[in-house]
């Protein structure tokens, strides 16, 4: 197990990670949380050591939902859904967004094909993701955790342009490393 997690902090090293803000380091473990999030439009329960079960998870935060940023990335997330899928890893979005917002964007922007949640004062705390400038929003912060609850990857920044790309490649080469 600890090759395993020296071989993914290798990887993770090796991918272009942006500017990488967020407190929680490779390595560190990922603080467990249950908050409610929508997928296709239905409302949850989400926990995510229930999540973990299944393989990674890609837990990336966004500020706001409909805004262009945050509807781009989503819509791009929905589109490489399938790639993540084929590498063991579930995509579930996060914002502090109220519930009810979030049932519409998991159908419009998200396309239904991954859950969206609603990020709580604990959860923005615990994954230091509060955006500094705009109390009440995420900034944009994407975890990859590998099953064990370790974050294996990180990428944070505010322009959403790479963190699909790179949150892809962190668990194509979790897969690998199998």
């Amino acid at each position: 197990m600890k090759a395993k997690l020296i071989a993914l902090t290798l990887a993770a090293a090796l991918l272009p990670a942006g500017s990488a803000m967020a407190a929680l380091a490779v390595g560190a473990k990922a603080p467990d949380f249950t908050t409610r999030g929508a997928i296709a439009g239905k409302t949850f329960t989400l926990t995510l050591a229930h999540q973990l079960k299944r393989g990674p998870v890609v837990l990336y935060f966004f500020p706001k939902a409909f805004t262009p940023g945050c509807s781009a990335e989503a819509r791009e997330f929905a589109e490489n859904i399938d790639k993540f899928k084929a590498a063991g890893a579930t995509v579930v979005g996060m914002s502090a967004d109220p519930v009810k917002d979030l049932v519409a964007f998991s159908t419009k922007e998200c396309a239904g094909k991954f859950a969206v949640a609603s990020a709580g004062p604990n959860i923005v705390s615990g994954y230091d993701v509060a955006l500094k400038m705009q109390p009440g929003m995420t900034d944009r912060t994407s975890y990859v955790i590998a099953p064990s609850g370790r974050i294996a990857f990180v990428h944070s920044e505010m322009n959403y342009a790479e963190h699909v790309k790179t949150t892809l490649a962190a668990v194509q080469s979790m897969k690998a490393a199998q």
